[in-house]
């Protein structure tokens, strides 16, 4: 078991920027891949971003690139999401995931085997 726990939700006014936080406990070693998706007011959970193990390789959706940055610290077992310019748009429940096997796709929520318990972020307009 990979247990997440999310930081750094809250609200800001568009415009402002957000940076979340997931930090991974438990059998770390076996994340190969870790992401970012929210679930908007009466939508389905959609994908967000994901970066691989090595953080060499990097996924974004196309409604956050060049706003949102996803990094990792695989030292502190934790993902960072940088989330600029932020629209009201973005408003969400924000979720992290982590991989416990390598999967070529890390875009669909089937790509992911341990999610964390979700952070609100709000952005007003």
């Amino acid at each position: 078991q990979v247990p997440l726990l999310e930081f750094g939700g809250g609200l800001v006014q568009a415009g402002g920027s957000l940076r979340l936080s997931c930090a991974a406990s438990g059998s770390t070693f076996s994340i190969y891949a870790m992401g970012w998706f929210r679930q908007r007011p009466g939508k389905e959970r959609e994908f967000v971003t994901a970066i691989r193990r090595s953080g060499s390789s990097t996924y974004y959706a196309d409604s956050v690139k060049g706003r949102f940055t996803i990094s990792r610290d695989n030292a502190k077992n934790t993902v960072y999401l940088q989330m600029n310019s932020l629209k009201p748009e973005d408003t969400a429940v924000y979720y992290c995931a982590a991989a416990g096997i390598f999967r070529v796709d890390v875009t669909t929520r089937l790509g992911y085997d341990y999610w964390g318990q979700g952070t609100q972020v709000t952005v007003s307009s």
